[in-house]
């Protein structure tokens, strides 16, 4: 909203200092300022609001150290983190970007279908919160809107790059790479690093590659529910899963950037994404969000995201990645939740296998997902937290290197 009015303002009368809101780096400063103003200002009242309201997390006995604690600890805490990240958003991002339009309506989708599962929990005394199914048809809906709108929309595009040519009288003239809608996507650590979806079913026959979002869109649902899952399971411990994201978004803002850059992403030899600068502001607001979040949710934790945080939270990383074609990074870059999701799929599956042949369930970590196994061999939750972090920066780093081995 601010962007247009400093430049109206700008425009009709020359207004000082109007200029500073047309660029993004600017917008995007004042985000993830006003977003971590509005979390820890804010956030202690919607604390208190929650406590007020007797909105506490109830804690299932699972024998780990401290836990009891716990109890009765505010949860549906991620309205914090909603909040801090729209109202920037709205205040200095262009609201007619089609990426920003996106991941609004990413969060809004996922905040509903977590605050829904607190709810039931909270308000209705199931532990079990929203059905597993009801969960998996909010993520797969989101994917296919994201999906859809990232093939057809007309103003989702890629830049060809620049090339050369011979002209007719033995001069080398520069081409200037045209703006294409594309279905390529990065693939880390490998030369000529692109890969095209619609190649998945080009051996069909010609004019099969205009049905590509039969594949592009059921890998974007698939990474919607992927990512938010597994964000979902790594929120067990204080301030783990609100940390360890907002290193994996502060990586995809410095990507982002790179993206929308025109000099930078011809330098660094990557895909030029025309107005995905845009994203900048919302990211830092996102960003600005979650390090303010965890002013309140380090240990010991005054309060919980809840699904309404986590789901959010995993549902906006993975369209984010997807809309700068980094998506096939996130196994690397999100490798804390993959890790979570991995230990929790490894112990399920030979737990049942081990019974149906044996007679009795075994297990391969004490107890799933993994920060509990560690919780389980005694480590403290506030060093398991930090030394997470570690490892998702390392993870970040590794991530930031793909951008130059190939």
């Amino acid at each position: 909203m601010l962007y247009y009015l400093f430049d109206y303002l700008e425009k009709q009368y020359q207004f000082p200092g109007a200029s500073l809101f047309s660029y993004y780096t600017f917008r995007a400063a004042m985000a993830v300022l006003f977003s971590l103003i509005i979390a820890a200002a804010y956030g202690k009242r919607i604390i208190l609001f929650l406590q007020k309201k007797q909105i506490g997390e109830t804690i299932r006995d699972l024998g780990l150290e401290g836990q009891k604690q716990k109890a009765g600890t505010p949860t549906m805490g991620g309205l914090i983190i909603i909040m801090a990240t729209l109202i920037p958003v709205l205040l200095f991002s262009k609201l007619d970007n089609i990426y920003v339009i996106l991941l609004i309506v990413t969060t809004l989708w996922m905040g509903l279908i977590g605050f829904a599962d607190d709810y039931i929990k909270i308000f209705k005394k199931d532990k079990g919160g929203l059905k597993g199914r009801f969960k998996v048809l909010g993520q797969v809906v989101l994917g296919l809107m994201v999906g859809a709108v990232l093939y057809f929309h007309p103003e989702v595009t890629m830049r060809e790059r620049n090339s050369t040519k011979i002209t007719d009288d033995f001069q080398v003239e520069l081409v200037q790479g045209e703006e294409i809608k594309s279905t390529r996507t990065t693939v880390p650590f490998f030369k000529n690093n692109e890969l095209d979806y619609s190649e998945f079913i080009a051996w069909t026959g010609e004019g099969a590659t205009g049905y590509a979002w039969l594949v592009f869109i059921p890998i974007v649902i698939l990474i919607v529910s992927g990512v938010s899952n597994g964000a979902n399971l790594t929120d067990g411990i204080d301030g783990l899963a609100g940390g360890t994201s907002a290193i994996i978004v502060f990586t995809l803002g410095v990507f982002t950037w790179i993206s929308g850059n025109y000099i930078f992403s011809d330098y660094l030899d990557i895909m030029f994404i025309p107005n995905v600068a845009e994203l900048v502001v919302f990211i830092a607001a996102f960003l600005g969000a979650l390090v303010g979040f965890l002013w309140y949710n380090a240990f010991p934790a005054q309060v919980f995201m809840g699904d309404t945080g986590s789901l959010t939270i995993g549902g906006v990383i993975a369209v984010i990645a997807i809309i700068i074609r980094k998506e096939l990074l996130i196994p690397l870059l999100c490798g804390i939740f993959f890790a979570e999701s991995l230990s929790v799929m490894f112990q399920v599956g030979y737990f049942k296998y081990t019974k149906k042949k044996f007679g009795e369930g075994r297990r391969i970590f004490l107890m799933a997902p993994l920060h509990h196994h560690f919780q389980k061999k005694g480590y403290h939750e506030s060093k398991i937290v930090t030394r997470f972090w570690v490892v998702g920066i390392i993870l970040a780093i590794i991530t930031f290197v793909t951008l130059k081995i190939r």
